[in-house]
């Protein structure tokens, strides 16, 4: 029996294609991989009912107008869109849409904007006191505007409470993402994205903080199985030689065979594996980092440390201290 999770997406003139259809796809491939346990509902909620033009020109068509969107929501999600200046884009604040959210957000079980939308979030008051991220062209301009919320333009998105914000344009599909690992788990993420071709760490700025999604699937199904069975199983023996066994491989066949299939050696698979628990456990645990590192196989604060650094480029407190996820 599937659960009931209605998604209102905010449509107005001028309104990022992307970050509307974007997330909009990733509820559809959770409910086709679910066979329909995800229970996700979408609707397009307009100011006014009709088609709606948006920035690529593309026409879209509201369910429903702001006016007609009560009851109980599950996920409020709010695009945005930019006025093109000589000094570079502006993000739009529609009075309009701000009075909305300020009555409509209270209803949803939780708020979430991709790239500007952050600046209606904000204009509604629904970010004071809040950590938020935006796309990078308006994070300036997003400071500037709400001293109240603290910005950062370096994540791919943040959490805060109940509260998410997105970074620009594809990032919309990470943030979606991440609500899908909220709801059913990251097994169901990593399927998900998977579909999607979405790789772990995309090239750019922001990326070393995305969700963890993992590498598109092998070829070879054992392959997929032994990479399920290292996510389960992270603070096991995990040497190159242990797994070949359990391939019924050579050590040398194994490693070959291994980085055709996922593009680099077993040793550096599994210890990217391990930074990624860790990440998880310092984002949404007060666990020690003596505990993070054992419960994720690194063994020791001083391995976690290095590890942390080669991959991601920091300590496991300053990581912390930054993603920690707000109460």
């Amino acid at each position: 029996m599937s659960t009931n999770r209605r998604v209102v997406i905010a449509v107005f003139p001028d309104v990022d294609l992307l970050d509307v259809t974007g997330p909009a796809e990733v509820f559809s491939l959770a409910n086709r991989e679910t066979g329909g346990r995800a229970g996700y509902r979408v609707q397009l909620a307009a100011p006014a009912p009709g088609t709606v033009t948006t920035s690529a020109g593309v026409r879209l068509v509201a369910d429903l107008s702001f006016a007609e969107v009560d009851g109980v929501l599950d996920t409020l999600l709010v695009p945005g869109a930019v006025d093109l200046r000589p000094g570079g884009p502006v993000a739009r604040i529609d009075p309009e849409v701000v009075a909305w959210l300020k009555t409509t957000a209270p209803l949803a079980r939780r708020v979430a904007s991709v790239c500007v939308g952050a600046h209606l979030l904000a204009a509604a008051g629904l970010l004071d006191g809040r950590t938020a991220t935006t796309h990078w062209s308006t994070a300036a301009q997003l400071a500037a505007d709400h001293p109240a919320v603290t910005v950062d333009p370096d994540p791919i998105f943040v959490r805060s409470g109940n509260v998410w914000t997105g970074a620009g344009i594809s990032a919309c599909m990470d943030l979606a993402l991440a609500l899908v690992a909220e709801d059913l788990g990251e097994e169901v993420a990593l399927t998900v994205a998977r579909q999607l071709v979405m790789y772990l760490k995309r090239q750019g700025g922001q990326s070393q903080f995305s969700v963890p999604l993992s590498q598109p699937a092998a070829s070879r199904r054992d392959i997929d199985e032994l990479r399920m069975f290292i996510a389960d199983h992270l603070d096991g023996d995990l040497s190159a030689a242990s797994l070949a066994a359990r391939m019924c491989l050579s050590e040398r066949h194994f490693a070959r065979v291994f980085r055709q299939e996922t593009g680099t050696t077993p040793a550096a698979y599994v210890e990217a594996a391990r930074v990624e628990a860790a990440r998880r456990l310092l984002e949404h645990t007060d666990q020690p980092l003596d505990e993070v590192a054992a419960g994720c196989g690194l063994g020791s604060v001083e391995t976690l440390h290095r590890a942390l650094r080669k991959q991601i480029g920091t300590t496991p407190a300053a990581y912390r201290r930054r993603f920690r996820t707000v109460g």
